[in-house]
């Protein structure tokens, strides 16, 4: 194992710890299946990477952690509800088209697991938009009461329950995607890679601060913003991606204030009622730009500087 594959296995492992708090709330909320769906993408993610180096003969990279991780994200986006085999066809789509067809390891253009979840939304959108009530645990996606999002009620006029205050969605006894119905448990998450240095907090403050300050100027409750939907999630370990986020901190500066702002408008604007996923993504892609302008502006600076 190179020095390099040592480094992003211990990333990796680091990713995964900090993850660890929001399946546990994952499993609290939802039961058994939340850890049984988790466990089927990782498992389907793992194998994917492993079967494409075996019958393509590359060199097999799952030992560096970061297919574990995939699989997880993944997991993370997807309702509780969700059948098995639409969660495979997620991960072969971050594993296999997404990461390993793009070069493996480093070279995909997208985080992975937020394109496989945007395709899935696409592809099947009444199970991807089907959602259990936080606190009824369930083994059977079929013995399940569904619910609304605070997202959907917030939405939707029709809807006659109040959305949950905000102490409960900071908590997570809510409904929602597995894993990010907890902002308490991705914080915690969150700080951990902060202080192990696995992630810089420029781009999730520069998120979170522009999803606040445009929700405010709009007229609506941006601490309800901050905490419901994928938000916290999306921050912190999505948009966070060494892979498809730009180097400087310039660059990630933008690249954070890009995807608050276009949450934003696709929650108040569009009409899907989260925006979380489309936004990384059309910042991912947006990501060579961002890092060519402004290495190139802090060249010149620093040319300036020592003529």
């Amino acid at each position: 194992m190179g020095t390099t594959e040592k480094d992003t296995s211990r990333q990796m492992l680091c990713v995964i710890i900090a993850l660890a708090p929001a399946l546990i709330m994952a499993v609290y909320n939802f039961g058994a299946r939340a850890f049984i769906l988790t466990a089927v993408c990782i498992l389907a993610s793992v194998l994917f990477e492993f079967l494409f180096a075996k019958t393509t003969k590359r060199e097999n990279t799952i030992s560096d952690l970061s297919a574990v991780v995939t699989g997880l994200l993944l997991a993370y986006n997807l309702p509780p509800t969700l059948p098995y085999w639409m969660a495979v066809i997620g991960c072969f789509v971050a594993i296999v088209i997404v990461k390993m067809l793009f070069g493996g390891r480093g070279q995909n253009f997208a985080n992975p697991a937020i394109t496989a979840r945007i395709v899935l939304l696409v592809s099947f959108a009444t199970p991807m938009s089907t959602w259990a009530v936080a606190g009824e645990r369930f083994l059977s996606a079929a013995d399940v009461t569904t619910g609304a999002t605070p997202l959907m009620q917030f939405a939707s006029e029709e809807l006659s329950t109040l959305p949950p205050s905000n102490l409960e969605m900071f908590i997570g006894n809510i409904g929602g995607s597995l894993g990010e119905t907890s902002a308490a448990a991705l914080l915690i998450g969150g700080i951990f890679l902060i202080v192990k240095k696995v992630i810089s907090p420029t781009i999730p403050v520069a998120f979170i601060g522009t999803v606040f300050v445009f929700t405010w100027a709009l007229g609506f409750d941006p601490v309800f913003h901050i905490l419901a939907g994928g938000v916290m999630l999306g921050a912190i370990f999505m948009a966070t991606d060494p892979v498809t986020s730009p180097k400087t901190t310039a660059g990630k500066i933008i690249f954070g204030i890009g995807c608050g702002f276009l949450t934003v408008v696709i929650r108040i604007y569009g009409t899907y009622p989260e925006g979380v996923s489309f936004a990384i993504l059309l910042m991912n892609i947006l990501t060579p730009h961002i890092d060519s302008l402004t290495t190139r502006k802090s060249r010149r600076t620093e040319e300036g500087g020592a003529a």
